[in-house]
C-alpha cells in the first residue's frame, strides 16, 4: 500500500514552484484532501512532483476530475464532469512536455460549447 498524507498536515509545505515537501523533504506517495471526512482529491506525488493519477470528487462522491500527470506536467487525457455527472471537459495534453494538443467543452446537457485542437507543424 503507498503512502498517504492529509494535505492539510502541519509537516506539508510546497515551494513557489510547486514542489511538495513533508516533514521537509520531497514527498514520494499519495497526498488526499478531504471535506468534512469526505476524500474530495488524491494524488499521486514522486519526489515532490505530481506524479501519476490525479483524482478529484465532489462532496457526495461524484467523480469531478482525473488525468495524470508526469513530472509535475499534465499527460494524456484529463477529464471534468458537471455535478450532474455529464462530461464537462475533456483535455489532450503531449506526454513529454505537458503540451496542450486539444479542448473539448460541454454544458450540463450535454451539448458541445467549445472545441479547439492544436495544428500540426
Amino acid at each position: 500500500m503507498k503512502r498517504r498524507i492529509d494535505i492539510d498536515d502541519d509537516d506539508v509545505d510546497m515551494d513557489v514552484e510547486g514542489r511538495l515537501f513533508y516533514g521537509g523533504e520531497p514527498y514520494s506517495g499519495e497526498v488526499a484532501e478531504y471535506l468534512r471526512g469526505a476524500l474530495i482529491s488524491l494524488d499521486d506525488y514522486v519526489d515532490g512532483w505530481p506524479h501519476g493519477m490525479q483524482r478529484e470528487w465532489y462532496a457526495n462522491g461524484e467523480p469531478r476530475g482525473e488525468g495524470v500527470a508526469r513530472n509535475g506536467l499534465p499527460s494524456g487525457e484529463h477529464k471534468e464532469w458537471h455535478s450532474n455527472g455529464r462530461l464537462a471537459s475533456k483535455k489532450i495534453f503531449s506526454a513529454e512536455r505537458g503540451e496542450l494538443l486539444a479542448e473539448y467543452f460541454w454544458d450540463e446537457e450535454g451539448n458541445s460549447t467549445r472545441a479547439w485542437k492544436a495544428t500540426e507543424d
